[in-house]
């Protein structure tokens, strides 16, 4: 999962990228990037790291410019390498700069198609360079020095005839202006807002609308499924849908871990989405588990915190926080190895001993991947002193990999994959393991927005929303993504392009 941000603005740009950037934190801690344009020059600083590490005084004095776009990263295709961080640019046509987020699954054949029609080397291991270098080869088809709007999203609706999968798009081209683009099934979140100046309107699209509100801008609207946002140096706006029959089918993790809890998305409020999602798991506690003798009900932080309130109301329980969170350690879910999360845990999380002592708790959060983290916290209410640990997800079972950007690629390392729930629950060590049913999930996230009629659900129920996915897909992906094959992959060369970063 990535964030990505782009802005045409009247002044400089920077700041509002690097501000955009730090509150999109969340979706990727791997790696950071910006490249504005400034003179017809691109300005590019990228590196791994968190946003505040990646980008110090002079790199920010550098990035100069009135248009730039950013993005923060962690691999899911590709390797950790500072090389594979974006943006990525190509100098023709034009100079072209693309930030990214999602996973095409076509990649290995869009590869092939590179080379052979386009004589394009692609030289890294990311799917979005292969999305840069198929847009650069598409507005080269055009054979014109300058692009007018219909030629960008004529080019744009050819991008989609030939990729598949996943993508929430921003891209600036050199002497023109800023593109941004949704996959036809709205898979990955697109925002588009904008705030009015002294010199005029300022526009910015960002994965999320919270980047949107921390600079100012007013949320318009989510960018549609298939549509392309243009919008010229100038300053003016152009948008056309390039995809017939595009439809929204958005991807439901989204809303249960993903984004931040103020943002909006398709039209949805993440909040209220994670309020319904305890009210319906309450609900369904209060029906068919009566028998239960809870004492508390203890969210694991943060994203399941309004979860466990709403259950709490529900069963008109007590609420606490027995646990206390370092803000200071990463997101153990896309912590980049197994044996990282595992040590990642106990370095996040301490326990509040009273709230434990003698008490059947009911520990609540937001769904169970790989089963480590829940195994280590249910540990950990033991060790505390609880007498009986119970345990519910706001998410069902997690059984099939994921292929559309989300860090689930191998089967076997999820926890659910071929297991029922009493298997899950001695796993994990709970004396009852409570997951919420899918058609509830689904009925939380609409109830904002009923204009929403299905949602991208594969890690549930391993339906594949492209169509394109088969058993050997399946099988590539495990043997190239899973945590060995991560542990074990070898980094690219040096490509000489990070010098060349740092002193621009």
């Amino acid at each position: 999962m990535c964030g990505i941000v782009g802005i045409v603005g009247k002044s400089s740009v920077n700041q509002i990228i690097y501000d955009g950037l730090t509150v999109l934190q969340h979706r990727g801690q791997d790696a950071a990037g910006i490249v504005t344009i400034d003179d017809g020059h691109f300005r590019l600083r990228k590196g791994n790291g968190f946003v505040r590490d990646v980008f110090q005084e002079r790199h920010m004095q550098r990035l100069q410019g009135n248009m730039g776009i950013g993005h923060v990263r962690y691999p899911t295709a590709g390797s950790s390498s500072s090389s594979e961080a974006q943006p990525f640019y190509v100098n023709s046509p034009f100079g072209i700069a693309l930030a990214h987020n999602g996973n095409l699954t076509n990649a290995a054949e869009l590869r092939e198609l590179l080379f052979k029609e386009a004589r394009r080397h692609i030289n890294t291991t990311s799917d979005s360079e292969l999305l840069l270098n198929i847009l650069a080869h598409e507005l080269c088809e055009s054979k014109l020095l300058e692009l007018k709007p219909d030629d960008i999203f004529n080019a744009v609706s050819r991008v989609h005839q030939v990729i598949r999968g996943a993508y929430a798009v921003v891209s600036v081209i050199i002497g023109h202006g800023l593109l941004a683009f949704r996959d036809p099934n709205g898979i990955r979140p697109l925002v588009l807002g904008q705030r009015e100046t002294e010199d005029g309107i300022e526009y910015m699209v960002a994965s999320e609308s919270v980047a949107l509100d921390i600079d100012g801008f007013k949320l318009v609207r989510d960018v549609a499924p298939g549509e392309a946002i243009y919008i010229s140096e100038s300053g003016e706006l152009f948008t056309q849908q390039c995809f017939d029959n595009a439809k929204c089918v958005p991807c439901i993790f989204e809303y249960v871990y993903f984004a931040r809890p103020d943002s909006r998305l398709n039209d949805v409020s993440v909040y209220g989405s994670r309020v319904k999602m305890g009210e319906y798991l309450g609900r369904k506690i209060k029906r068919e588990w009566a028998d239960l003798d809870i004492d508390v009900v203890v969210p694991v932080p943060e994203t399941s915190c309004d979860i466990a309130l709403q259950i709490a109301h529900e069963l008109d329980l007590p609420y606490r926080q027995g646990f206390v969170k370092n803000r200071y350690v990463g997101r153990t879910f896309i912590m980049p190895g197994q044996a990282e999360r595992k040590k990642s845990v106990r370095r996040k999380l301490n326990t509040i001993e009273v709230e434990f002592k003698g008490k059947n708790v009911l520990l609540v959060d937001d769904s169970i991947v790989r089963g480590t983290t829940s195994e280590q916290i249910i540990d950990m209410a033991r060790e505390a002193g609880a007498a009986k640990v119970y345990f519910a997800s706001a998410a069902p079972e997690i059984r099939f990999p994921n292929v559309y950007g989300i860090d689930m690629p191998s089967a076997n390392e999820l926890i659910a994959h071929g297991r029922d729930v009493e298997e899950i629950a001695e796993m994990i060590g709970a004396d009852e393991l409570i997951f919420q049913s899918l058609e509830d999930l689904e009925s939380a996230v609409r109830e904002e927005n009923d204009s929403l009629v299905s949602f991208e659900t594969s890690v549930f129920n391993g339906n594949y929303i492209t169509n394109d996915i088969d058993q050997n897909y399946l099988e590539s992906l495990e043997t190239t993504r899973n945590d060995n094959a991560k542990a074990n992959r070898p980094e690219p060369l040096d490509n000489g392009l990070e010098m060349h970063n740092e002193e621009n």
